[in-house]
């Protein structure tokens, strides 16, 4: 069952739309975000600073992604909150508090909300197009 998911996931990432995979991405560091406070609050530290790294990574590659030329001033919005995000997942990792981890949730999720339903318009127009 594992290694039909995979491959289900391996998939859907192949076949992606860039914007598509721009949500994965903002799914994947919530999901990683959740995961490594969850381990916190568990007693794994082992398993959180994975899944927080993962979450920090993400973060980082949605920041170095951004189109800045072309939309400069939601760069430097998003900036912002990406730093804070990736401080607040450092920080829980280095202090083992899934408290930061849930703060830096907090703060991106209402940006991956966004990005999700606008990447959810896209796609509609673009089925509508082509009817």
């Amino acid at each position: 069952m594992i290694a039909a998911a995979r491959r289900y996931a391996r998939s859907q990432n192949e076949t992606a739309s860039p914007e598509r995979l721009m949500a994965l991405l903002f799914e994947a560091a919530v999901r990683h975000m959740r995961s490594g406070a969850a381990a916190l609050d568990g007693g794994r530290p082992a398993e959180a600073n994975h899944a927080l790294c993962r979450a920090t990574e993400i973060v980082c590659e949605l920041g170095a992604t951004f189109d800045r030329a072309r939309f400069p001033e939601l760069a430097k919005n998003l900036e912002v909150v990406y730093g804070f995000v990736s401080s607040r997942l450092i920080a829980a990792n280095a202090r083992r508090d899934a408290a930061l981890a849930r703060e830096a949730e907090r703060v991106l999720l209402p940006v991956a909300d966004a990005f999700g339903e606008a990447v959810r318009k896209v796609q509609a127009e673009r089925a509508g197009e082509a009817r």
